[in-house]
């Protein structure tokens, strides 16, 4: 389906595969060069190291003709658009990334780091691997800041990604910034995240959760066998579950009515049901609201499904269930995503997608959700 407006995609990604090799060593202070995360061949694989420990592999460097043509367990979208080398990394070279946009049919992508906490004992290390990465990605969104819109990281404790988001925030560059929720330390009930709402509020930032990076426990019996490609269908529930009823039970929206979060790639169906009976949990917590006002009061007066209409947004790739609870999410706070280049991504087919599961929806409804609730939350002017 041809459109006469500019698509904008909400969730992709900028995987540490894909990343240049220089993108943390050119950057980083002095006195951490030699520690810095950088490539290395360990046991004849290339892979991303940080003071000694492996991150994760490395897509760079010239391969030989039809390396990567053996059978996969799991294929990407660059396996799907007939991209058996990706050694030219096309998605951390902004010139390759818009081309492959163009392809999909795309103007815009909101992307996403690698969806892990960086991990080192050393936490000046850490937070100054968190700044060099956003600012490297500063500089690739730079070259063409209308289309690729990033979305920097933040350290998973509260007191550096209060300072981090203060610092990202007076940059002037990025809209949103993302914590990987699942990490978050200490709970987010505990008081010392009090600074990082407010710091939200007051720097206009939204703030993202999104599903990080995981795999079977280690002694699942799922482990290398067909099972195993239904764990990631687990992490989607389970990584977001508690915090997000946090954000309702503890009072951290309902005190912070600025405060944006956008869920991304956490899947919409199971949403609804968990702010129903959040619903109903609070109905019960009123109905006992004279056993409570002898405790100081619950702190709570609006129903969780109301603060959930007024600052929580959610994307989605392909989901058709989705799309049949539109009504229940409201107007504006539902975004498509294409997830460039992950497994579940659309691209380079994400026209057929769209046109395929929204086809009994209005032409206006798939504008929204395509482009113009982006538009709105983000303040893009195209």
């Amino acid at each position: 389906m041809a459109t006469d407006y500019k698509v904008i995609s909400c969730d992709d990604h900028l995987d540490l595969a894909y990343l240049p090799a220089d993108f943390w060593t050119r950057r980083m202070p002095e006195e951490y060069k030699d520690r810095a995360p950088h490539v290395e061949e360990r046991n004849g694989e290339t892979v991303w190291i940080c003071d000694g420990k492996v991150w994760g592999g490395w897509r760079g460097g010239k391969k030989p003709a039809g390396s990567n043509n053996a059978p996969k367990s799991n294929y990407t979208a660059y396996d799907r658009g007939g991209i058996t080398d990706t050694s030219d990394l096309r998605a951390g070279v902004a010139k390759l990334r818009l081309a492959d946009m163009d392809r999909d049919g795309v103007y815009a992508h909101v992307i996403f780091g690698p969806v892990f906490s960086i991990k080192t004992e050393d936490a000046d290390l850490r937070d100054a691997c968190y700044r060099v990465y956003n600012d490297s990605l500063a500089e690739l969104c730079a070259e063409a800041p209308e289309r690729l819109l990033g979305v920097p990281m933040l350290p998973e404790f509260p007191e550096p990604a209060t300072k981090e988001l203060k610092r990202l925030a007076g940059l002037g560059f990025f809209k949103q910034a993302n914590l990987q929720i699942a990490d978050a330390k200490p709970r987010l009930n505990d008081a010392s995240w009090e600074p990082f709402w407010n710091a939200i509020e007051e720097t206009g930032m939204i703030l993202s959760f999104h599903i990080g990076v995981g795999g079977n426990r280690p002694g699942d019996p799922a482990i290398g066998k067909p099972a195993a490609t239904f764990t990631a269908t687990k992490l989607y529930i389970e990584q977001f579950l508690d915090p997000f009823v946090d954000l309702f039970a503890w009072g951290i929206l309902e005190r912070h009515p600025k405060l944006k979060i956008v869920l991304a790639e956490s899947g919409l169906g199971w949403l609804p049901w968990v702010v129903q009976e959040l619903d109903n949990r609070f109905w019960r917590l009123n109905e006992a609201s004279e056993f409570w006002s002898t405790r100081g009061g619950t702190g709570l007066t609006m129903k969780p499904s109301e603060l959930f209409k007024r600052q929580v947004y959610a994307t989605f790739q392909d989901d058709e269930v989705a799309l049949s609870l539109l009504p229940f999410y409201g107007d504006g706070h539902v975004m498509w995503a294409s997830d460039y280049p992950h497994p579940d991504s659309t691209w380079p087919n994400s026209t057929k997608a769209r046109d395929r599961q929204m086809a009994h929806l209005s032409p206006e409804t798939i504008k929204a959700l395509t482009h113009d609730n982006a538009a709105k939350l983000y303040g893009l002017n195209f």
